[in-house]
């Protein structure tokens, strides 16, 4: 080849590597938007994954008809992906807010094969333009694969430790797409000489990344008056931390403080002394002398201040993932109202890591042991519901201790609730089972387990509550007939519960059954 053909079919190589970058981000994009706004993570990444894939192959067998102007092809590609992705997370939140239920599913998954189509477009048309140019159809498909593959492990970890957490989804999209835009423009340009009517293109060019550019700086805020019609209250607080999406809401009205986690509710600062009550006193009041306690999750804090009203308590060890929730819990003025800055009491010690592993590798005996953790609604968070971690639990519980687990409704979920019994009761432990009513929550469910058999009525309630009292307590352990363990199946036969284990986890579908009308 001469040099400028060199030069063109670097061009060519490097505007694969760049936009395969773009490609794989919009992919994992996709998959953490259906996760956030429509739950089920697993579900979601592996529904965004095979739809951007089926899209790829599409556009893939379609680009065999583009047989001339293939640079002018490839630009109108990367100019319809800048547009369509950029704006794909900001028009999902508005769907969200404004479209009727299911429609935001339907805009996502279309969004996804559009993008996975274009995408299919762009190595084909890319890898004839290079023999076009003169370089060999095997040594031109390499190099372009290359450059593609190795754009694609570049784009995840740029996603994973970079735009997410620094950018959000709505920014991240917007520069994502400036980046195809910008290549675009590039090629448009290197290749004036070929192209037709240049000008033309390089005005809509302009036009789609001036668009863009504004969604930078201000599509963010809108997406924020999107989001908000989805709480009650006025967000006071909004970050995406490297795990989730955090959103505190206060009503000026009533002062009512609620922390929402991926959209589910953690607490309402209204009724949290309910939840937290009896999460935290029977097994408190149960064991004779507590004094090492883990927390697993509760990384607000609130936990730990109703265990810090033992005086015989020495140490509290809380293991939460997220090292963005223990924060807003020691800086935000309001959610430190509400714990009493009790994490940053000496006895407290915070240890951001999984729970599951912590339990793995740590040989420490506990004589309390709380499990708050959110419900078990993607594969991840259902590890943390098996057999096998619940045997972790146990291990870790000293002869005369106690655990109290935060185990969803019995209400609007028994079939789950039960089967977190269930599990706990399989591992060998002896459980009671309690519920309480929670205005912010409806009626919710906990298991209390213990090496030894537990008798209620020798739990004494002797440290300041608002709410539980050793007399209530009995009152919790009895269940109406539309919330007790006999759980009926669509034609009136009885469920047999059985464990949920790593290897068989069942509690997600129940779970999703369970709760997808309420």
């Amino acid at each position: 080849m001469n040099h400028e053909a060199t030069r063109k079919s670097n061009i060519i190589y490097w505007s694969s590597g760049i936009v395969s970058i773009c490609g794989i981000i919009f992919e994992v994009l996709f998959g953490a938007l259906g996760s956030y706004i429509l739950g089920d993570g697993v579900k979601q990444y592996t529904l965004t994954i095979s739809l951007f894939l089926t899209g790829m192959g599409i556009g893939a067998s379609l680009s065999e008809k583009v047989m001339k102007n293939l640079i002018l092809a490839f630009i109108w590609i990367e100019l319809s992906v800048g547009l369509i992705g950029g704006f794909s997370s900001f028009m999902m939140f508005g769907m969200t807010a404004f479209a009727p239920e299911g429609t935001d599913a339907f805009f996502l998954y279309a969004i996804t094969i559009i993008i996975g189509a274009l995408t299919g477009f762009e190595l084909p048309i890319l890898i004839r333009k290079a023999n076009e140019i003169g370089v060999q159809l095997n040594r031109s498909t390499a190099r372009v694969l290359f450059s593609d593959y190795a754009g694609g492990l570049i784009g995840g970890l740029l996603f994973v430790f970079l735009l997410r957490p620094q950018f959000g989804l709505v920014k991240s999209a917007f520069l994502v797409g400036c980046i195809n835009v910008i290549i675009a423009l590039g090629v448009l340009w290197l290749f004036r000489n070929e192209i037709k009517r240049f000008s033309i293109h390089i005005f809509f060019g302009i036009v789609i990344l001036v668009a863009l550019i504004i969604g930078i700086f201000f599509g963010e805020e809108a997406a924020f008056h999107f989001e908000q019609k989805l709480y009650k209250d006025p967000i006071i607080h909004m970050e995406e931390s490297s795990y989730q999406k955090i959103i505190l809401t206060q009503d000026y009205h009533t002062n009512d403080v609620r922390l929402f986690l991926n959209g589910s509710l953690q607490f309402s600062s209204a009724d949290e002394h309910r939840y937290h009550e009896v999460l935290v006193h029977p097994p408190m009041s149960y064991v004779k002398h507590p004094k090492n306690i883990l927390i697993l999750g509760g990384g607000d804090g609130i936990a730990a201040k109703e265990l810090l009203k033992y005086d015989e308590v020495e140490k509290i060890t809380l293991v939460d993932f997220d090292p963005a929730v223990i924060d807003l819990a020691n800086t935000n003025r309001l959610v430190l109202e509400l714990n009493e800055g009790s994490l940053k009491n000496e006895k407290v010690e915070v240890v951001n890591t999984d729970a599951f592993q912590f339990l793995e590798n740590s040989n420490v005996i506990y004589d309390v042991i709380i499990v708050d953790l959110p419900d078990p609604n993607d594969e991840s968070l259902n590890k943390l519901y098996t057999w096998e971690f619940y045997s972790l639990v146990r291990n870790h519980l000293s002869p005369d201790g106690a655990a109290m687990v935060q185990s969803t409704s019995p209400v609007f979920a028994p079939g789950v609730y039960w089967t977190i019994s269930e599990t706990i009761a399989s591992t060998g432990l002896h459980v009671e089972n309690f519920h309480v009513d929670i205005p912010s929550f409806g009626n919710w469910g906990f298991v209390m387990a213990s090496r030894q058999k537990i008798d209620v009525d020798e739990i004494d309630i002797h440290v300041p509550t608002q709410f539980l009292t050793t007399d209530l307590l009995p009152s919790l352990t009895y269940f109406g007939k539309d919330e007790d363990q006999e759980i009926e199946s669509t034609n009136g036969e009885i469920v047999e519960l059985k464990p949920n284990t790593l290897i068989d986890p069942h509690l997600i579908g129940i779970y999703e059954s369970s709760w997808q009308n309420y």
